[in-house]
């Protein structure tokens, strides 16, 4: 690779925090080193972009942060950040730090701020983290592999019990506007039914007549356990439980994982992705790139415009939904 047309690079973690974050950041401050680049950690996001908390970073500061869950740079949301006057200021504030090119690592509505500062001048690189798998323009977002196996074992423990007491059991999993944790998480652990916001119409009374009569079928047939596999976008896991173990007879239990998704030490699959990610993302800054998103498609890591990768729209497969639909009759 050639001279960079950089000398100085920043890199923040922003929105919700996903599992391998580190080894992204990790990957932007030992490449950026390796590529002659000087590189500034900004701590809490936009947030700390705007209250100047920055750092130098030195590979030592990531060393050993690579098995760590959660952002050694913190996270932090950002209302100011979303007004003119604030993303003019992160600006002025990256300028006055002579960061001429930023690394953000988060999700749609982080990359939103992304493509804001490259209007200003501050060239600009989204990697994608988020558990949601949420982002149409990669097949693959950095925090997904850990936060579905982490739920994935946790339903299995709780299935367990159920089955040890013949309960009806309904688990809620994150994704508030997605539903990928739950359909693989349901798909995986075998449960009996999976509620997503994608297919959701918000007729819950339906909803739980379906549930109601899918377990009364499943106990004529002398099935003694039931798991519902729910999304936290269709939500209403305690009241469902109650009117399902009224209408039924059947001790109903709900269990909501919360946010111990989020948490945990990286899979590899997580680790490998972000580490190319992060390097992708310093090397598109050296060849004076901005105002692009770092994605993975087709076998392949790539990248496009922010703007064009903000505009696409992302669907669950209606075969994967059909066929678990069918694998938990």
């Amino acid at each position: 690779m050639g001279k960079p047309k950089i000398k100085t690079i920043g890199v923040l973690t922003s929105g919700g925090d996903a599992p391998a974050m580190n080894a992204a950041v990790r990957a932007v401050v030992r490449i950026g080193k390796e590529r002659g680049l000087n590189v500034k950690g900004i701590k809490k996001g936009y947030n700390g972009l705007l209250n100047e908390e920055i750092i130098d970073m030195t590979p030592k500061v990531t060393a050993d942060s690579i098995m760590r869950g959660g952002t050694i740079l913190l996270t932090a949301r950002c209302d100011e950040f979303k007004t003119e006057e604030g993303q003019k200021r992160g600006a002025e504030v990256c300028k006055a730090h002579g960061i001429e090119g930023l690394v953000v690592i988060g999700g749609d509505g982080s990359f939103q701020g992304a493509r804001k500062l490259a209007e200003l001048g501050i060239n600009t690189i989204g990697v994608p983290g988020t558990i949601d798998l949420d982002i149409a323009c990669t097949e693959y977002t950095i925090g997904f592999d850990t936060a579905v196996n982490t739920a994935m074992q946790a339903i299995d423990k709780i299935r367990d019990t159920s089955t040890s007491h013949e309960r009806c059991s309904i688990v809620e999993v994150m994704g508030r506007g997605a539903g990928y944790i739950a359909l693989w998480c349901g798909v995986a652990t075998g449960a009996e039914d999976i509620l997503i916001p994608e297919s959701f119409d918000g007729n819950l009374p339906k909803v739980e007549q379906q549930i109601i009569e899918h377990l009364l079928r499943n106990r004529a047939r002398g099935k003694t356990h039931h798991l519902v596999v729910n999304a936290e976008g269709v939500g209403h896991s305690y009241s469902m439980a109650k009117r399902i173990e009224s209408a039924t007879g059947i001790e109903t239990r709900a269990t909501i994982l919360g946010h111990m998704q989020r948490g945990g030490s990286p899979t590899a699959k997580d680790r490998m992705y972000a580490s190319m990610m992060g390097a992708y993302a310093v090397d598109l800054l050296c060849a004076g790139k901005s105002n692009r998103v770092v994605g993975y498609q087709n076998g392949k890591f790539m990248d496009m415009d922010i703007q064009e990768g903000l505009a696409m729209t992302k669907h669950i497969d209606d075969y994967q939904l059909q066929i678990a639909h069918l694998l938990g009759k």
